[in-house]
């Protein structure tokens, strides 16, 4: 080791965090808690930049990371949180400040699903749409048509620019993979990959951020920017909650204790971030011995009445993966 690495090291320090990408879905828009903040030395008139709530690991109280986890969540947002899961662990370096960072900031990051939008005790707490940093992830309304118009351009114009056939041809057949091409279908799972890729090619703030050099790229086209590395947690999050729906009923941790099957297509349907046809969504859980009928009639719906049903917490017990089986879905290529 160098006497200059030896002397860094001797200096630095490993900071260990927990950070939460807190989810509900309402009025069919899937909804993280985030943090409005602003960069030291900005002025009120200063663009905000939101990140993920995120609150240090206090070894001596907490016996597990979960509990420690659950603790910070519950006492800074009195929330009241139904389905935890770790996701990864973030270590980089330079993940707050820059490629100069000394200390090392590890973090813990969380997945927490809350079946309630309620207002957060942190201070600037907002609830924020998914979407709003991930736009190219809503099929709802159709293909997105920034990702031919912005996102497919700027990446094939970034692999052409690679300095050897090979490496131009990983790159455009990455490009495939992520954003999907003719005879390659998109994968709804792959958030991650897909931000990672725009991060590579310096298409979202946070690339040129990180290295301290002016933005190349399109990235005020392509969704909002996020403190330190929060988007690639959020991002992280996204996935593994889009992947769960399939063989976990998570679903049922943003869902009331009742709920009609119209909410509960339209939930699945806004992490999912597709539409789903209506027949082949009820007869998949007609079939599946997820929900029972309760009974009784929501007085909450409008023209003809909705029956409500409840999650049957049995199946969890009856097969090894109850999860929501998806159908087709509409508006996606």
């Amino acid at each position: 080791m160098a006497d200059q690495d030896r002397r860094q090291a001797e200096h630095s320090t490993v900071i260990m965090e927990l950070n939460a990408a807190i989810v509900t879905v309402r009025d069919d828009t899937p909804l993280v808690l985030v943090v409005r903040e602003k960069q030291p030395g900005s002025n009120e008139t200063s663009e905000t930049t939101f990140g993920l709530p995120y609150g240090p690991f206090e070894p001596i109280r907490d016996r597990t990371l979960e509990l420690g986890m659950r603790r910070w969540v519950e006492e800074q947002t009195e929330l009241e949180m139904g389905y935890f899961e770790q996701l990864y662990t973030f270590g980089d370096r330079g993940r707050h400040s820059g490629p100069d960072d000394q200390d090392r900031f590890v973090s813990v990051g969380y997945l927490a699903l809350t079946d309630r939008a309620t207002d957060s005790a942190l201070p600037d707490a907002v609830w924020r749409s998914w979407y709003d940093f991930f736009p190219w992830e809503d099929h709802r309304g159709g293909f997105p048509e920034m990702v031919d118009d912005v996102i497919r351009p700027a990446l094939q114009t970034w692999a052409a620019a690679a300095e050897s056939d090979p490496l131009r041809s990983q790159r455009r057949d990455r490009v495939k993979l992520c954003f999907g091409a003719k005879n390659v279908a998109w994968d709804d799972e792959k958030i991650l990959e897909r931000y990672e890729l725009l991060y590579e090619a310096d298409l979202v703030t946070e690339a040129s951020r990180d290295e301290d050099l002016p933005q190349q790229g399109e990235s005020h086209a392509i969704g909002m920017a996020m403190r330190f590395d929060h988007r690639r947690i959020l991002a992280t999050a996204m996935g593994r909650l889009r992947g769960k729906l399939k063989y976990r009923p998570v679903i049922f941790e943003l869902m009331l204790d009742t709920f009609t099957l119209l909410e509960l297509q339209r939930t699945i349907e806004a992490i999912a971030g597709v539409h789903l046809h209506k027949q082949n969504f009820r007869r998949l859980v007609a079939t599946s011995g997820l929900v029972e009928n309760t009974g009784t009639i929501s007085a909450q719906t409008i023209g003809r009445p909705a029956q409500l049903f409840r999650f049957r917490r049995e199946v969890l017990q009856e097969r090894v993966a109850p999860g929501v089986r998806m159908p087709s879905p509409r508006g996606r290529r």
